[in-house]
């Protein structure tokens, strides 16, 4: 057997160590663009609408006013300067169209029937004038730049996505996940060397758990119950080549659009690589940190008297030397107490404890490997995934755009974040390039990101991060009920809004105690309360606009009456922009369809402001208002 998954992994990730060919391993994605700080204590006045909204001021280092932000969000004439009467009308119809429960339900056979009847041509003619029209920018990067560069006229840029999706059929997709999450042979992993013992050990362990990374083919389509996301199928290396190739771009279709260095592409790592190797990793550093917590309890740390008691009341036997030589490793900041911090660190410098990461079992107290190791075939694969996360790094920096990388469901998280952050590590040093996501929904998302960003202090990188609320939560909550692990997601809707201003206030703290421009992040959210709560508190951490630290994201054809408010007020905003073939893009359109049909209250609101924005423009004579002869 080859080495293990976690020796490979983190061998091609340290800061200090080359992997194949002198090459680095490097993830891509946007990052908020950043200006030297400048008090906004003189930026800001409050004052009172006539409907008593308070309404933010902003001016200019020239002291010219800019436009109101009115907090309310109800201002429809301001949320829709960008648009033509023909767009508005379009919008209403499309939100009114998915608020019918038996076309959205039917959808997918709708498009199917209504291709067929009308034809590709007349279809297509149709689908631009609608849906498509609405939610995707076009379909290449050329049709794409008209409305990239008026939405940036209006203050929102953009991060490109190449919408393409195969819709392939719910039994394909659990043949293709259960196969793609076990070895090539479909034998079960050993450990190396393993024991008799443990390989029956390792056959016995049900634990949900373990379980809890082990694909099942109940939930081998992980589309079910997913709207708001897209989900790759690992088919082969070559299908994992062209991602690559499609990554590489949509870089240059933001490099083409978006020339001063404030684009952003999204990337998934499911694309890239057989989703087993995250499976194996996320295991290993869930149960890396659960046997932390063996160690440490409450206390978060732990002194070498306290390491020596916790393993005497294992009943592991280990050496005097052995035991100080685990711990002068574990203490990488030499104070005496080793925190997770340092704990962590050990799957770095695993290598010189020796071939294996190995722990003791607290029901057997004997010594075995952490997770099972990889057969030949699969180490190849790895190392080729890690390759490709890096040419995309590489390249997106060459191009001067930045990288965010998609979360994904729990099992396959701990990997895809500890991966993002091995990123940032070497590619984060001068700005923020490599951006993490955290999933808000999640009970453990405040101390990853506090992990996270003590690690970026310490280590003296940049910290970039998207915060989302979510996307994964039905499925999620199916799966951990099924197999019997626990729920990973927090109770309630509240819960999900209080942590993500918990993890929004220690952000906005870091911001202030570091120097300006180490923290970025991307506040992703389509709530209203969310995205004030976050104006608000930039306001009373003394965050302007202009300090490009703090960016808002929506996508296109979502919510601008948020987007476009803030833009013209100077914060820096993103919208998600979708581009592709009409054809190829309709598994997109379907789960936009689906996911205005889910969120009703705001769909309502929306359809109100355009039917406001549409009846004002009658009433005024502006049907043919023009945006492009404007001033914006």
């Amino acid at each position: 057997m080859a080495a293990m998954i976690r020796t490979t992994v983190f061998r091609k990730f340290s800061p200090h160590t080359r992997i194949l060919d002198g090459k680095y391993v490097q993830l891509h994605f946007s990052h908020v663009g950043r200006s030297k700080f400048t008090s906004t204590k003189s930026l800001y006045q409050e004052s009172m609408t006539a409907d008593g909204d308070t309404t933010t001021k902003h001016t200019n280092s020239t002291g010219d006013q800019q436009h109101s932000l009115d907090l309310s969000f109800c201002n429809a004439k301001e949320a829709y300067r960008s648009k033509t009467t023909g767009e508005i009308a379009r919008g209403l119809f499309v939100f009114n169209m998915c608020s019918i429960p038996f076309l959205v339900n039917h959808n997918k056979t709708i498009l199917k029937w209504s291709r067929k009847v009308l034809g590709k041509q007349l279809f297509c003619k149709i689908m631009k004038a609608t849906f498509y029209g609405h939610f995707v920018a076009g379909e290449d990067q050329v049709t794409i730049r008209p409305l990239v560069n008026n939405n940036r006229r209006y203050g929102v840029k953009s991060i490109l996505d190449y919408s393409v999706e195969e819709d392939i059929s719910s039994k394909k997709a659990k043949e293709a996940e259960m196969k793609s999450c076990a070895p090539p042979d479909a034998e079960p992993l050993s450990a190396q060397p393993p024991s008799d013992e443990f390989v029956r050990q390792r056959k016995r362990v049900n634990s949900p758990e373990v379980q809890r990374f082990v694909a099942h083919e109940e939930f081998g389509d992980r589309r079910e119950g997913v709207v708001s996301a897209r989900t790759y199928f690992y088919e082969d290396e070559a299908k994992c080549d062209e991602n690559l190739q499609t990554f590489k771009e949509c870089i240059d279709a933001v490099a083409g659009a978006v020339t001063d260095g404030s684009g952003f592409i999204a990337i998934k790592m499911t694309a890239l690589g057989r989703p087993q190797f995250l499976l194996q990793l996320s295991e290993v550093i869930v149960s890396w940190r659960n046997f932390f917590e063996r160690f440490a309890g409450d206390r978060n740390k732990f002194s070498e008297e306290d390491f020596k008691t916790t393993l005497k009341d294992f009943g592991v036997q280990v050496t005097r030397d052995d035991r100080k030589r685990w711990f002068t490793l574990l203490d990488v900041t030499c104070d005496g107490e080793v925190d997770l911090l340092d704990w962590d660190n050990l799957l770095d410098i695993n290598t010189q404890m020796g071939k294996h990461l190995v722990v003791p079992n607290v029901t057997t107290g004997e010594i075995q490997p952490l997770v099972a190791s990889l057969q030949m075939e699969e180490e190849e694969q790895l190392s080729k995934m890690l390759l490709r996360m890096n040419e995309i790094a590489e390249y997106a920096i060459k191009k001067n755009v930045r990288v965010m990388v998609d979360a994904e469901q729990t099992y396959f998280q701990p990997a895809i974040s500890r991966l993002t952050i091995e990123m940032m590590r070497k590619f984060n040093k001068e700005k923020a390039v490599i951006f993490n996501t955290y999933q808000c929904y999640l009970k453990k998302v405040f101390s990853s990101v506090k992990h996270d960003l003590e690690l970026s202090k310490r280590e003296n990188f940049h910290f970039g991060a998207k915060i989302v609320r979510g996307a994964y939560m039905e499925q999620e909550r199916e799966r951990a009920a099924t197999i019997g692990y626990d729920d990973p997601i927090q109770p309630t809707f509240n819960a999900t809004s209080h942590s993500y201003h918990s993890v929004m206030e220690e952000i906005m703290n870091q911001i202030n105690q570091r120097p300006r421009g180490e923290v970025a992040v991307m506040v992703a959210s389509h709530n209203e309360d969310t995205v004030r709560f976050t104006v608000q508190k930039m306001k009373e951490n003394g965050i302007g606009p202009q300090d490009r630290l703090i960016c808002f994201g929506q996508l296109l054809g979502m919510c601008d009456h948020i987007s476009f408010p803030l833009g013209q007020a100077e914060y820096s905003v993103y919208k998600y922009v979708p581009y592709g073939p009409v054809e190829e893009v309709l598994p997109y359109l379907s789960r936009r369809a689906m996911e205005n049909r889910g969120v009703l209250k705001k769909v309502k609101k929306e359809k109100s402001l355009l039917w406001q924005e549409l009846k004002r423009r009658i009433r005024s004579g502006e049907l043919r208002y023009n945006p492009d002869k404007v001033p914006a």
